[in-house]
């Protein structure tokens, strides 16, 4: 009975100890920031990193309506810097990577080019919702950029964030999909892609920010320093980012 009793303390006493950084991410992060965790918690026993994944609109609504995460890392610099103008952040928006679109298929042949998207073989296209994500955004610039967007403007499926359009793609919901070069070349992803000629969107600045609900969590101001370190730089640039 005592040994149980014992037991019942330590454990007790570990979970008192441990220290918990909650992050809210935009859903491209997907494999990168999995990767990123692991090997954070491996340096830091004492630590548990929670993510939640989500299109940055979304995940900025869910902050204001009182979420309480610790960072918010988003997928543009627009969310982050409304929270700031908002009264819900402690510091500064700070870039840590920039992306790069992609239009990805495993049904159909798009690595030669968007312009296969105006041909028969492609009946629907996934995009994030615009006003949510900003890759989906990008997706809409890129394609009026092309002149392809009244071509295909009816064959596009809207998707709550890049994940869920990358989803769409891969169980033949749709022929293609606009998505972050971080999913497309994620072993998990069999398919082809075409790299977006970046001139044709606007630059995807993906920037983050502490949030006031984690200004007093010390874990907190630990991760976002590990996440600028060149640990992280390597994982960023294996999922295709650039890192300023």
């Amino acid at each position: 009975m005592k040994k149980l009793l014992l037991l019942f303390l330590l454990i007790l006493s570990f979970n008192l100890n441990a220290q918990t950084v909650k992050i809210a991410a935009a859903a491209n992060l997907n494999f990168a920031i999995e990767e990123i965790k692991t090997k954070y918690e491996s340096q830091n026993p004492g630590t548990k990193v929670v993510v939640s994944l989500g299109s940055s609109g979304t995940l900025y609504q869910q902050i204001t309506n009182g979420a309480e995460f610790d960072i918010f890392m988003a997928a543009d610099k627009k969310f982050p810097q409304k929270l700031k103008e908002e009264n819900f952040v402690s510091g500064e928006v700070r870039t840590y990577v920039l992306g790069k679109l992609v239009l990805w298929s495993n049904m159909v042949d798009v690595s030669k080019g968007i312009e296969i998207l105006a041909d028969k073989p492609v009946n629907r296209v996934s995009i994030a919702k615009p006003e949510l994500a900003p890759y989906g955004d990008r997706a809409l610039q890129c394609l009026k950029h092309y002149n392809l967007f009244e071509k295909v403007k009816d064959k596009i499926v809207y998707a709550d964030n890049i994940s869920q359009a990358a989803q769409f793609a891969q169980t033949g919901n749709a022929e293609a999909a606009f998505i972050a070069l971080s999913l497309a070349i994620a072993p998990e992803m069999k398919g082809n892609y075409f790299e977006l000629d970046p001139k044709s969107y606007t630059p995807i600045e993906q920037a983050l920010i502490l949030l006031k609900t984690g200004q007093d969590n010390p874990e907190a101001a630990k991760f976002l320093k590990f996440v600028f370190s060149s640990e992280c730089k390597a994982i960023f640039e294996k999922y295709g980012y650039l890192v300023p």
